[in-house]
């Protein structure tokens, strides 16, 4: 089984974020680092700051020099596909090749209602993401993108320089929706990545996935399958660790673990130890 950590943007300043990275980075278990895209808090004071996705992950880019490192996941609501395919062009180049690029329909109503974000019914939201993530692989693959799609037209578009990873940067489509987000990953994503409930509940979703990949002719091999494990926040770790190797024991390829807000860099460290027996 392979391992990556989440850090909660929220309630914290950038000093103990980067802090959080480097130590991570210097630890082998971990392959990857994420964080979310909001710009209101999840939990806490909603009053409270959060720093932003992607200027973060461009500054965290810098700060590292090993680890994988993406946003779970991007909104597609929030930025033109066309955008966001520079931007993540861009952080694939600060980082020398180690960009995930996590996309996902949006949802969150009151960042929307507060910023003047529409927020079109769910039909709508994920045409557009369709369309989206189209464009964004287009655009990061090919010298030109043509699209004509109901919600964005492209003419001769072009995205330069490109990324360092070819044909683009691994996509990671985040999300549980069996109708409209796992066929999206069936068809799209290089790794897909839900929190579930428990392994059974996986094990349901992770069926109709490879449902989706049968019904596209796709490989399921090709996708990685991960999974979100809250490390809770009083320093206990055994019900995380057992956590991820019930995942594990179900089929899931990475466990990354959700660090509590305001976790500090040592506890990196005990959470790799426990974590290293499950490989």
């Amino acid at each position: 089984m392979r391992f990556g950590v989440k850090t909660r943007p929220e309630h914290v300043t950038w000093q103990q974020m980067r802090d959080l990275w480097s130590v991570a980075d210097e630890i082998p278990l971990f392959e990857s680092a994420w964080n979310w895209d909001h710009f209101y808090p999840l939990t806490g004071d909603l009053d409270g700051p959060n720093l932003e996705a992607w200027t973060s992950l461009a500054a965290l880019a810098q700060a590292t020099r090993r680890i994988r490192i993406g946003v779970q996941v991007t909104g597609m609501i929030y930025r033109h596909p066309a955008v966001l395919a520079n931007m993540a062009a861009t952080v694939d180049i600060i980082s020398e090749g180690r960009l995930d690029l996590g996309l996902g329909a949006g949802w969150n109503q009151l960042e929307c209602d507060a910023y003047g974000i529409a927020l079109p019914p769910l039909k709508e939201r994920f045409d557009r993401f369709d369309e989206g993530v189209q464009i964004v692989i287009g655009l990061l693959s090919q010298e030109h993108t043509d699209f004509a799609g109901k919600y964005h037209t492209l003419t001769r578009a072009r995205c330069e320089p490109k990324p360092v990873q070819r044909p683009h940067p691994p996509i990671v489509i985040g999300g549980r929706g069996p109708k409209r987000t796992l066929p999206a990953a069936a068809k799209w994503a290089q790794h897909w990545n839900v929190i579930a409930h428990s392994p059974d509940e996986w094990l349901s979703l992770k069926q109709i996935l490879l449902d989706h990949c049968t019904s596209v002719g796709r490989d399921p091999a090709e996708i990685d399958c991960s999974v979100n494990v809250a490390v809770p926040p009083d320093g206990d770790l055994g019900p995380a660790v057992e956590l991820a190797a019930a995942y594990g024991d179900a089929g899931v390829d990475i466990a990354i673990m959700n660090l509590p807000n305001g976790a500090p860099p040592s506890l990196l460290e005990r959470l790799a130890t426990s974590l290293e027996a499950l490989r």
